[in-house]
């Protein structure tokens, strides 16, 4: 079969033939008709966010396609299935601490490195082996928007934190980072799950706007002007109600201060939920303080992709009607192009822009 190989960090992918995929116990095979490429994905095959891959590698992160075979214990798939190929994969030899992979992009830990090692190649190729939870029936869809429903790969990250949060519908949410591709997803998620409003602060005035032009009323957005404390009392007031909930999506770009202006804008009693990369490439921690949290009884949790369940759930949202995929705006590309791929979802990160090859 075909497939983009990275060889070296910070060299072009290469197109080659390699050998088909085998199948175990356990997994299943798919064949790959569409697989976002991340707007970060140059930084990833650069070694600039240095991301503990073994090379040589196909990468990837995430997948639609149809179930080509499955392993003797898959009890409900069948040959044809439309799955998405979700790139979280846990050990299942400790339910209760597993180790984590994505397969095809980053490992955690020595045992999401062994993990890695087994289920080591991404969807940047013809087929590829997932292991059998891990390909996510969502029901029959057209050939052609195979590449809308690698949407999933992008909503469900900050789906995981809000389903972490235990969010509720009428209640009122921030979030933090919303002008980003993380962040616009979170808002689009947040409001198809019923909240009051979404507070979307940022410095890009045009995607604000664009998020208001989308969302209408139920969208509050906030022009941050880098004064912490002004900046926190601008989302407070524009909530017009207490936050309940605080869900942050900065990149590493960003400072803790503007992490914390958005953090402590949270009611007491209220909820915050750390999902996005400050601090990863260095630099100060977030200094939140210690009486503030204690005292106002403030509820601060990290999360780090979602649940299992999350594909179906978030399905059932797409299905249902609620969460429109046609805000997204794909560009697509052919296997062969991976690499200018690479390069246009480098230049087109934007909120609701999408970069897809088909393999």
């Amino acid at each position: 079969m075909k497939a983009a190989i990275l060889k070296k960090l910070g060299k072009p992918l290469a197109i080659e033939d390699v050998a088909d995929p085998s199948l175990g116990t356990g997994e299943a095979i798919v064949d790959v008709v569409a697989a976002p490429v991340l707007p970060y994905a140059r930084e990833v095959f650069s070694g600039e966010r240095r991301y503990p891959i073994e090379l040589p590698i196909v990468p990837g992160c995430g997948a639609i396609g149809r179930v080509r075979a499955f392993g003797p214990d898959a009890t409900h798939l069948n040959t044809g299935d439309w799955v998405f190929c979700d790139p979280t994969v846990r050990s299942r030899d400790d339910a209760l601490t597993p180790d984590i992979t994505l397969q095809g992009w980053s490992a955690r830990g020595d045992g999401g490195l062994r993990l890695a090692r087994h289920f080591h190649d991404g969807p940047f190729a013809a087929q590829i082996r997932v292991p059998t939870e891990n390909a996510i029936r969502i029901g029959e869809i057209e050939a052609t928007d195979a590449a809308k429903w690698c949407a999933l790969n992008t909503m469900l990250v900050p789906y995981g934190g809000l389903l972490a949060s235990s969010l509720q519908a009428g209640e009122t949410l921030l979030v933090s980072g919303a002008t980003g591709n993380f962040g616009s997803a979170c808002v689009a998620v947040a409001l198809a799950m019923g909240v009051r409003c979404v507070v979307a602060p940022g410095r890009n005035e045009h995607v604000l706007a664009d998020l208001q032009r989308r969302f209408g009323e139920r969208i509050r957005t906030v022009k941050l002007t880098g004064n912490e404390d002004h900046d926190r009392e601008g989302m407070r007031a524009a909530a017009g109600a207490p936050i309940d909930c605080v869900m942050d999506l900065l990149p590493p770009s960003a400072t803790t201060r503007t992490v914390r202006a958005a953090v402590m804008a949270v009611r007491p009693y209220g909820r915050v939920v750390l999902m996005g990369g400050v601090g990863m490439l260095g630099g100060d921690g977030l200094d939140l303080p210690y009486p503030w949290i204690m005292r106002n009884d403030v509820t601060v949790r990290g999360k780090w992709m979602y649940p299992p369940e999350a594909v179906t759930l978030m399905t059932g949202l797409i299905r249902g009607g609620l969460l429109d995929l046609a805000h997204f705006d794909v560009t697509s590309f052919k296997i062969d192009e991976v690499n200018e791929a690479v390069s246009h979802a480098a230049a087109n990160g934007g909120p609701f822009r999408m970069t897809v090859v088909h393999p």
